[in-house]
């Protein structure tokens, strides 16, 4: 805490800690160097130094050493890089929003994905809420691979969209609907015969997945893992089609909610099958920072509630 309170300090009634020494030290972080910072931020590198050296000064401490023609941050430096990356999305945020505003825009709700087959759930949600919401823009992103808490926390996204909630002070959580996660095959595969199948039952097959960790897919840690057992061959697969031919094709296996498997049988030669006796149960939660729940908020997570109940997911 010395070191917060050095930092944060005042001097002469002025603030010494500025936004545009956040913005420097980002850029030398992502450029790598003062000369590609500057011109990154159309300054000179002179007047970069001496921001920084002024800043220096005032706080009584160093932000980075040079060591030939690296920098290295110092302990003061890192953290108040730390509060860059958390503080810049904030502003940039919140100035992005004041200018829609002024546009006479209500703004953007930005969603995070860390549900890979939810995409074909969420148009579906996505659909009627623009309708009821013209002055709202959707922004969808899907590269969080379960990182999105951080995203959230950062002010990235507005909602997150996930089957694997970490509960913080902060955040919100709403379930918005449960599904079970079943085994897809092919009506060839050995496996078909069966009403439900067991982990070792698998092991000689070649099981396709979205390219997450395994220690974020279901599939193994409540199913494989538990029983000791894997499966002959592992592939990924970004898409869902393409995963899903695969399957009718008989060169693998696949494990997916199964409503979404039941909307793909319409199209595709599928058999479903319950992983172990009693199945594996899961749900879809809404994850929002804890009192921010905006009026066309509240109106997406009902939506999402509503969609989840007429599609019978």
């Amino acid at each position: 805490m010395a070191l917060f309170h050095q930092l944060m300090k005042f001097g002469h009634g002025k603030d010494m800690l500025e936004r545009h020494h956040l913005h420097i030290l980002r850029a030398i972080k992502e450029q790598g160097s003062l000369t590609a910072a500057a011109e990154t931020l159309y300054l000179t590198q002179s007047a970069i130094s001496h921001a920084m050296k002024k800043l220096e000064s005032q706080i009584g401490v160093s932000l980075w050493k040079k060591s030939g023609r690296q920098l290295h941050f110092t302990q003061a430096g890192e953290y108040l890089l730390t509060l860059s990356e958390r503080m810049l999305p904030q502003f940039e945020h919140a100035e992005q929003q004041l200018k829609q505003f002024a546009q006479g825009q209500r703004g953007t709700l930005r969603i995070g994905m860390e549900c890979h087959p939810c995409y074909q759930w969420l148009l579906k949600v996505v659909e009627p809420f623009l309708h009821q919401w013209p002055d709202v823009d959707v922004d969808v992103k899907q590269k969080f691979q379960f990182g999105g808490l951080g995203a959230l926390f950062g002010h990235d996204i507005d909602v997150l969209v996930t089957p694997d909630p970490l509960f913080k002070p902060g955040i919100e959580y709403v379930s918005v609907f449960d599904y079970e996660l079943v085994l897809v095959t092919s009506p060839q595969s050995p496996l078909a015969d069966q009403t439900y199948v067991e982990p070792h039952q698998i092991t000689s097959e070649t099981l396709i997945t979205y390219p997450v960790d395994q220690a974020r897919l279901d599939v193994f840690t409540q199913f494989l893992a538990p029983a000791h057992c894997a499966p002959r061959k592992h592939k990924t697969i970004e898409t869902t089609d393409i995963m899903l031919h695969m399957v009718a094709a008989g060169r693998g296996i696949a494990a997916l909610p199964k409503w979404l498997a039941k909307e793909y049988q319409q199209q595709l030669n599928l058999h479903i099958l319950r992983m172990g006796k009693s199945g594996i149960n899961k749900a879809i939660h809404l994850g929002i920072r804890a009192g921010e729940r905006d009026d066309y908020i509240e109106d997406f997570i009902r939506q999402a509630s509503v969609t989840s109940i007429h599609h019978k997911l």
